[in-house]
């Protein structure tokens, strides 16, 4: 095995950097009574930067996930990939990898880990959980040059193996769900696969349905008004690093609107439905690290790569497990149009939740992802 144990540095120099940025921050002008329409609010950011410099800390975040154990494996050629291998005492644990997407992290799990390693209800499944940070992000390699998903899917793969699972089963949101349809079409020793959003579509999208059409509709307006981060991810992250790399409230203002914009708020003038301590710990896992760019890198390595469709003539054959939350960006059609690219066994439409519902909607998440392994 090819694990080595790892703790999370607090890097000093780096973090007095940041704080010499924030400091420095000078606000500007927006629209009256603008919330969050127009990109991020710049109330919440004064109150966000206030409590940076004045009660978060970043020590303290480390220290509570450093609890988690931690190794950076050899995927192959040298390249180490950053995880959290949480093995649980149970005898009849099955091994999970859990996978975050942008502009998420690690934290995401950070309150259920040791849940999924040892459920309170000993009848609930256990699950020796794998957690890796994405290549480029936090305390993964680099890659020389943007990889896609479907290279990602690879080396998620080759984790596993390198950890001592022989099979195992698969969780994904954002990332992660795209991520988990090309691990379930390319890899041998997955055995199911669970997801919390469209990710990897079906070859054919055409609706066939009524209620497929107003589907695609919205899809299309979420696609106008929400992507555009997508685009210039896609096409041009070496422009916008040259602005975030030296911009801590940039890349803090960035990621805000995001997680206003993709979970479950009642309108558009209410704040993110997460503490500041946890935006600002994620924050500054990608600030610490200085892999905000590279972070970025998976946007254009899935346009090299050719997309996000399911090549024509294939099929996820394996049992797929779907948590469809309401609030989120990648939101799933009629469960019909989902099956003409997967084996959807479970299919759950919840009650709240958005984007990143790990985080936002723990309770939910478990129970979901606990039911669909009992009952495979």
């Amino acid at each position: 095995m090819t694990a080595t144990p790892f703790e999370i540095p607090v890097n000093a120099d780096e973090v007095a950097w940041i704080r010499e940025r924030v400091e420095a921050f000078r606000f500007f002008e927006e629209p009256e009574d603008a919330g969050w329409a127009d990109g991020a609010n710049r109330a919440y950011m004064e109150t966000l930067r206030r409590y940076w410099l004045d009660t978060f800390d970043w020590p303290a975040a480390v220290a509570r996930l450093n609890r988690h154990p931690q190794v950076r494996v050899d995927v192959g050629d040298g390249f180490r990939l950053h995880a959290v291998h949480r093995r649980s005492p149970r005898p009849d644990a099955r091994p999970l990898l859990i996978a975050h997407g942008w502009p998420g992290s690690i934290l995401e799990f950070d309150a259920i880990i040791d849940r999924l390693a040892e459920p309170e209800d000993p009848s609930q499944p256990a699950f020796h959980v794998v957690a890796p940070s994405l290549p480029g992000y936090a305390w993964s390699d680099r890659p020389k040059n943007p990889m896609g998903p479907r290279a990602v899917a690879g080396l998620y793969d080759a984790l596993m193996a390198q950890l001592g699972y022989a099979d195992y089963v698969y969780q994904g949101g954002d990332w992660g769900c795209v991520i988990g349809g090309w691990i379930g079409l390319d890899s041998t020793t997955v055995s199911a696969i669970h997801v919390s959003g469209f990710g990897l579509r079906p070859a054919d999208m055409s609706p066939k349905t009524p209620a497929e059409g107003a589907w695609l509709q919205k899809a299309l307006v979420t696609r106008d008004t929400e992507t555009a981060y997508l685009q210039l991810q896609g096409t041009k992250p070496q422009s916008l690093g040259f602005a975030m790399m030296d911009s801590p409230m940039g890349v803090a203002a960035w990621f805000a609107e995001k997680f206003v914009g993709w979970s479950d708020v009642p309108g558009q003038s209410d704040d993110p439905p997460f503490s500041h301590d946890q935006m600002l710990t994620n924050i500054m896992i990608y600030l610490t690290t200085r892999s905000f760019l590279t972070a970025t890198w998976i946007y254009r390595g899935m346009f090299l790569e050719g997309g996000f469709a399911i090549p024509k003539g294939r099929r996820i054959e394996k049992p797929t497990g779907v948590a469809a939350f309401p609030r989120d960006l990648l939101a799933f059609p009629p469960r019909a149009m989902v099956e003409r690219g997967y084996d959807v066994v479970h299919w759950t439409d919840m009650p709240r939740g958005g984007h990143f519902a790990s985080l936002e909607e723990p309770e939910l998440f478990l129970a979901d992802l606990r039911a669909f392994v009992a009952g495979l």
